[in-house]
């Protein structure tokens, strides 16, 4: 008999799908666990916090993993080890969808280690697992007794057909014209990330509040979860903060003018606003040491940080300006530059304030796409965005380990946005690598590197649909009042110190791509709405000092790009082409200089010839030509004799394909035998008179190739006119 007592709750989806939420069969021993099904697919979450904080913790150490298992999806990893290993790319970003929206519903002083897993333990291809981790994670915390204040839940949101849907079939997200996972609470939304075709504001805010709706069904179905796990009842104790009323209003009062001054001064430097609030924080914190060498240095930074945050955020609100001096509305100034690495196949230097990308586009052969291998999907890509931020591009001293989650993160919203105006296979046969190093950064690293990759494409004449370029927006936000100022482009300072951070990507057209973490509760759709189409004013503002620069593709490629030239021919020459082991195309490859890919697709072989110059190309292109063309009646080839007959001679036309040279087509002149007038590996002009519609032997002549000689004796032995 089975030793647990399992609860489940389920969800129905507009469409009629159930969701189900069971708890009570596995990992009993974690504080909570919870497995998400959605047809076969089942996401397993486990949430465990520490009964202690270290000592020198003043944050909330949270991490936030989520793994595909192979074996649920039928598969073996491709790896050498053939086991899951280090988190691919695509579980790293479901990893930060997570945590992003999970991170602001602990308390603040909560400084216990929690760790959520989730693990997705069966597969099924038609279930995108992204939109139900967030979902199972919530649950899992939500019927434990770690302090929590959701529920929350994700959802996807996709418009197909015109039609907007929740959480949609795999494969119709293809035709979709927007993709969307939100994130939120019963009450507002707090996350926004996915890409769009050009969309206006209106139709994105409306797909975010039909997401909503969907959310709010999932989180009600969580608290009744909740309800029925005696266990989430009652919430773990743990230290709170210690106050100290009397400090604090000392410190209040002593900070706040003075942050509220200095950001009011409009000083447009970093360096120099860090300066100017150490001028406060510094003797502050010397005179209450000396008065009391007990202090609390903790207790002191906390005060200290939120009487500065209030001074500043105060000021915004109040002043209608900015920490630099500039407006609400007002961009960074901008300055750009193309072809600025004469190695590279495309370049482009972008920056914005103190903020700066130097970004390269690298042209490759398929042979260069990235093999994706993972426990859903399996292929390969040809469109990959690499972004870097080493720690000198804001004066740090930090080892180089890689790229972390972040870095991750940011390259893939610059991919989605840019690779919406990329063209179709047809229109750019190469593969494509962008890379884009953050030399600088003071805000918006991830939009310069849209911006920067935009002009970097052109820049290597790759015929991309349209500009593209990205501001972050921010807010802040009185909670008492009610009134709030939107940030264009913030600063590193702002997103810090402020409410939210809303990265939007886009064309003239319409958005392309977005990314939204909300910090506070209660986000209206008017807050939305206006920052949305403050975002499109700021966008199109950095798109005209874009084209300044560079406006349109570059008509030519750089000549050090390798050219490239696509051909098709029958399937059943592919053999012909490719040769015993690979044998023809490798002495093809040698002979010319050209790289040589085939594919079959479409019952025909699809060939693809990278060369450095035109010469080359066209002799690799003639090679396979001389392969695989089909022989044409009425054309003239150079053929070799292959061997001689008492009736004729075989001539090779093509590789691999010998005619009949028949003795009366040798020339005019009438011919008992071919010796002395044709030998074996003689090349020879021919003309390919017909071909046998049953054998498909070829019919060759030389004499019509030949002059007719003016007179010729008759058959009488009399001269004929």
């Amino acid at each position: 008999m089975a030793n647990y007592n399992a609860i489940t709750k389920s969800i129905t989806l507009p469409d009629g799908r159930q969701i189900t939420l069971e708890t009570g069969k596995l990992a009993k021993f974690a504080d909570g666990a919870v497995v998400v099904r959605l047809g076969d697919a089942m996401l397993l979450a486990t949430v465990v916090s520490q009964p202690s904080a270290r000592g020198d913790v003043d944050f909330l150490p949270l991490s936030v993993d989520y793994q595909e298992k192979f074996g649920g999806a039928g598969n073996i990893p491709g790896s050498f080890q053939r086991r899951e290993g280090r988190l691919s790319d695509y579980e790293i970003l479901v990893c930060r969808i997570v945590d992003r929206i999970l991170r602001p519903m602990f308390p603040k002083d909560y400084h216990y280690e929690v760790q959520v897993l989730i693990t997705l333990i069966s597969a099924d291809k038609t279930v995108q697992p992204d939109a139900l981790a967030a979902l199972a994670a919530s649950a899992a915390l939500s019927i434990s007794d770690i302090p929590f204040a959701g529920p929350i839940s994700e959802v996807r949101v996709a418009r197909i057909d015109g039609k907007l849907q929740i959480n949609p079939l795999t494969a119709d997200i293809a035709r979709a014209d927007i993709d969307l996972i939100v994130g939120a609470t019963a009450d507002s939304i707090a996350m926004v990330e996915g890409e769009m075709n050009e969309v206006s504001e209106e139709e994105m805010v409306e797909a975010i509040a039909f997401a909503h709706e969907a959310i709010k069904e999932q989180v009600r179905v969580q608290q009744e979860l909740a309800a029925a796990v005696e266990k989430s009842h009652v919430k773990r104790e743990y230290p709170k903060y210690e106050e100290n009323d009397e400090l604090k209003k000392r410190i209040t009062e002593a900070v706040y003018q003075g942050a509220y001054d200095i950001a009011k001064s409009g000083n447009t430097s970093k360096a120099g606003r860090k300066e100017a609030f150490g001028g406060i924080k510094k003797p502050l914190l010397a005179q209450l040491l000396e008065e009391n060498p007990e202090l609390d240095q903790k207790m002191f930074s906390r005060y200290y940080a939120s009487a500065e945050k209030k001074g500043i955020r105060d000021m915004m609100i109040k002043e209608r300006t900015r920490l630099d001096g500039r407006q609400l509305t007002e961009i960074r100034p901008i300055w750009s530059e193309v072809n600025y690495l004469p190695g590279a196949h495309g370049s482009a230097l972008f920056t914005r304030g103190e903020t700066q990308s130097l970004t390269t586009v690298a042209l490759g052969t398929k042979l260069d796409e990235q093999i994706i291998d993972t426990a859903m999907t399996s292929g390969y890509s040809k469109f990959m965005l690499h972004y870097n931020f080493p720690a000198f591009s804001t004066g740090e001293v930090k080892p180089n380990r890689g790229p972390g989650r972040r870095e991750i993160g940011h390259g893939n919203l610059a991919l989605r946005s840019l690779k919406k105006v990329m063209p179709s296979d047809d229109e750019n046969p190469y593969t494509v690598r962008i890379v884009s190093d953050i030399l600088e950064s003071n805000g918006s690293s991830s939009m310069a590197t849209v911006c920067a990759g935009s002009m970097a494409l052109m820049d290597a004449g790759i015929p991309v649909r349209a500009a593209v370029s990205g501001i972050a927006m921010g807010l802040v936000q009185d909670k008492e009042t009610g009134e709030y100022a939107v940030l264009s482009d913030i600063l590193g300072d702002e997103d810090h110190l402020g409410d939210m951070d809303f990265k939007v990507t886009g064309t003239e057209k319409g958005i392309v791509a977005c990314q939204m973490d909300i910090k506070i509760q209660g986000l209206s759709s008017e807050i939305m709405t206006a920052a949305l189409h403050q975002a499109r004013e700021g966008r199109l503002h950095i798109l005209r000092e874009m084209a300044k620069t560079i406006s349109e593709p570059a008509a030519e490629l750089k000549p050090h790009t390798p050219r490239s030239h696509k051909m098709l021919i029958d399937k059943e020459y592919i053999g012909a082409v490719i040769g015993p082991g690979g044998k023809v195309i490798q002495q093809i490859q040698k002979d010319t200089n050209a790289t040589v890919i085939i594919e079959e697709k479409d019952e025909k072989g699809h060939v693809s010839i990278y060369a450095a110059n035109q010469t080359d190309m066209q002799a690799a292109i003639d090679r396979i030509k001389a392969i695989a063309a089909q022989p044409e009646v009425g054309e003239t080839y150079k053929g070799k004799v292959r061997s001689i007959q008492p009736y004729g001679a075989f001539v090779e036309i093509m590789p691999g394909k010998d005619g009949l040279l028949h003795i009366s087509e040798v020339g005019h002149e009438r011919l008992n035998s071919l010796e002395g007038v044709l030998e074996v590996g003689q090349e020879i002009d021919v003309k390919l008179l017909d071909i046998d519609k049953k054998t498909g032997k070829y019919r060759l002549s030389r004499k019509v190739l030949l002059p007719k000689p003016q007179s010729a004796p008759a058959e009488n032995g009399e001269a004929k006119a």
